[in-house]
């Protein structure tokens, strides 16, 4: 967006002239009309030739703007840190996901096995006071990583988002470790999900080959990513309003329960918080469920990654990041709640049973507890539809990452191929073909593989929301040193810099908890293996850290303040005129009624 009401631009920008501005309009106008998504091929060469066309590299169809300094230098005489500014600021991604496609993919999008069977051995070890403790830290500090991350997505709606944003603002060779080890964290995911596919499956027949499931799930998943961003957007629309609605329905469904209105007649009330009690195994089984509810927010962080490809960030990011709170007091505080109230943390069904068993749902457990027929199988169904969901989200989040390191030249160029339909085919093929992995279904070894594939980046997803909170707090003390005010910003984190700050803590302390559980575990003697299967993804992120650093000789321990760069990849290069326009839309919001204003400030 390019605003009317002045022609001139922040002095630290590139001037965009009037022809500059037609010429940009001509390349986008080309660009579009390459793509078989766009339009309907009205010329002779036929759709045939509009398909095979669309596989060929991308047309820059927009700038964004960038520092005057960085146009005068060849990229071969560019620092890593200006050729990273420069080269993630060219989109080359289509923006096809509307506001509603984001709304949905914030509320439910990484809803899966983390929470509807992972919280059942969580149950089990900490407690229902132990659990709901843990989930309710955790909650608020991704509400508070959330919000950050929102605020530099809007401002910088780039490639990569919160997976460049740590090599712009904190320090390339935290970017460099950060973003592979997020890589990794999902491109193993997409293997489990379709396993846990092939498993679930088994609740209704135990005859047909697992792989066979698997064959099915996978050319589901591998075709939703190959049709483009929009085809994702839209499975993922749907699929999170059937878990919405299913976790909607399971409230329902355990108010009456525990009210004492299922045919069984039983009231349960607080009973199960009694006896055997709040916490289960004191405060070692707290902070074991402390880590286990980080790792089920897992993924929450993908709304992020859109904002390359959303039709509107500035509109539709911010309102799809308010969805979070609503997701954390709904999907699992509240349901959480009404589990330690039907489902005993003692239940041996909840006992020894693995990631992916979905017997072990305690959400499959209450209901089949209160003696109601037929729903077990309409929440086995939606942990299937779950999986599906995930494993898509897993190809659409490899993908984009591999891109975005690609275009920072820390991984091969390859890698960062866009074609015109806006698909980063290479990335996808490589995602996909790993994914074959999950062909070990009927072998019975996928246990041990995946424990240990697991282990690579098992804290991915704590370092990543680490990086996004310290990479906002260093982009506020570069605001403020360079002069500049949230006032130029179009959206601003609700929690602020201490939420950011409350962030770091309760990640850091998540760290520090599994280093202690990962040499003592729970219940166990203390062991080599268990050890690095637990922590092994900190092992990996101190080598590529280090590594990246021996590789591109970078000393720096961060980037200082006055030297990060606050202007490249936003898309509004004239800073003033939008100043002006965000200060009429804050100047009608004033004038609303006080019911709007409150719903606008929540949703």
């Amino acid at each position: 967006m390019h605003p009317k009401q002045s022609n001139s631009v922040y002095s630290d920008s590139v001037p965009v002239t009037k022809t500059q501005s037609q010429g940009s309009s001509d390349t986008r106008l080309l660009s579009e009309s390459s793509s078989p998504y766009d339009e309907k091929d009205t010329t002779s060469h036929g759709k045939w030739q509009s398909f095979k066309d669309s596989f060929k590299p991308a047309i820059d169809s927009e700038e964004f703007s960038h520092k005057k300094a960085y146009q005068d230098d060849d990229e071969a005489n560019m620092t890593d840190i200006q050729r990273i500014n420069v080269n993630t600021s060219k989109s080359h991604l289509k923006r096809k996901l509307k506001n509603r496609h984001l709304q949905m993919i914030a509320i439910a999008s990484s809803i899966g096995l983390g929470l509807l069977i992972g919280t059942g051995s969580a149950l089990s070890t900490g407690g229902p006071g132990g659990i709901l403790i843990a989930w309710a830290l955790m909650g608020a500090s991704i509400l508070c990583t959330i919000q950050a991350m929102a605020e530099l997505a809007v401002t910088f709606p780039i490639s990569g988002s919160f997976n460049v944003y740590a090599s712009r603002f904190i320090d390339p060779s935290v970017g460099f470790s950060v973003a592979w080890n997020y890589f990794f964290q999902f491109l193993v995911l997409l293997p489990l999900e379709l396993v846990a596919g092939s498993i679930t499956m088994k609740y209704w027949n135990t005859n047909i080959n697992a792989d066979v499931w698997v064959l099915i799930f996978y050319i589901v998943v591998a075709s939703i990513n190959f049709f483009g961003v929009r085809a994702y957007g839209e499975a993922e629309f749907v699929f999170s309003t059937l878990k919405v609605l299913a976790v909607i329905g399971f409230i329902i469904v355990s108010i009456v329960l525990a009210a004492g209105g299922g045919p069984k007649g039983h009231h349960y009330g607080a009973a199960y918080w009694h006896n055997p009690g709040a916490f289960a195994n004191g405060f070692k089984g707290v902070v074991s469920v402390f880590v286990t509810a980080a790792f089920s927010f897992g993924g929450t962080e993908l709304v992020g990654l859109t904002a390359a490809e959303a039709d509107q960030p500035r509109k539709s990011l911010p309102k799809a990041t308010k969805q979070v709170f609503w997701r954390i007091l709904m999907f699992y505080m509240v349901s959480l709640t009404l589990i330690t109230f039907l489902v005993p943390s003692d239940s041996p069904r909840l006992l020894g049973a693995s990631s992916v068993d979905v017997t072990a749902s305690p959400f499959v457990i209450a209901i089949h507890n209160g003696g109601i027929g037929g729903l077990p199988s309409v929440m086995n169904a939606v942990i299937l539809i779950s999986v599906i969901s995930v494993g898509s989200s897993s190809v659409y989040a490899t993908s984009r990452t591999l891109t975005a390191l690609s275009e920072q030249g820390l991984a091969p160029k390859i890698c960062g191929y866009v074609d015109r339909a806006g698909r980063p085919l290479v990335a996808i093929m490589i995602t996909n073909i790993f994914g074959l992995l999950s062909f070990i279904a009927a072998s019975g070894k996928q246990a041990e593989v995946f424990n240990w594939l697991l282990s690579i980046s098992a804290l991915s997803s704590i370092f990543t929301w680490l990086s996004i909170c310290l990479a906002h707090i260093r982009f506020r003390a570069a605001l403020k040193l360079q002069g500049r005010n949230t006032d130029e910003l179009a959206f601003t984190s609700q929690t602020g810099v201490i939420g950011s700050w409350f962030g770091v803590l309760l990640n850091t302390l998540v760290i520090i908890a599994q280093f202690w559980l990962s040499l003592f575990p729970l219940g166990e003697a203390p062991n080599a293996q268990s050890f690095f299967q637990s922590y092994l993804g900190f092992v990996i992120l101190i080598i590529f850290y280090f590594g990246h650093k021996i590789w591109r000789k970078n000393w720096i321990l961060f980037i200082r303040a006055k030297e990060i760069d606050i202007d490249s990849g936003r898309r509004e290069a004239d800073i003033e005129a939008l100043k002006q326009e965000l200060e009429e839309e804050r100047a009608i919001l004033r004038s609303k009624p006080f019911y709007y204003r409150v719903y606008q400030f929540w949703c």
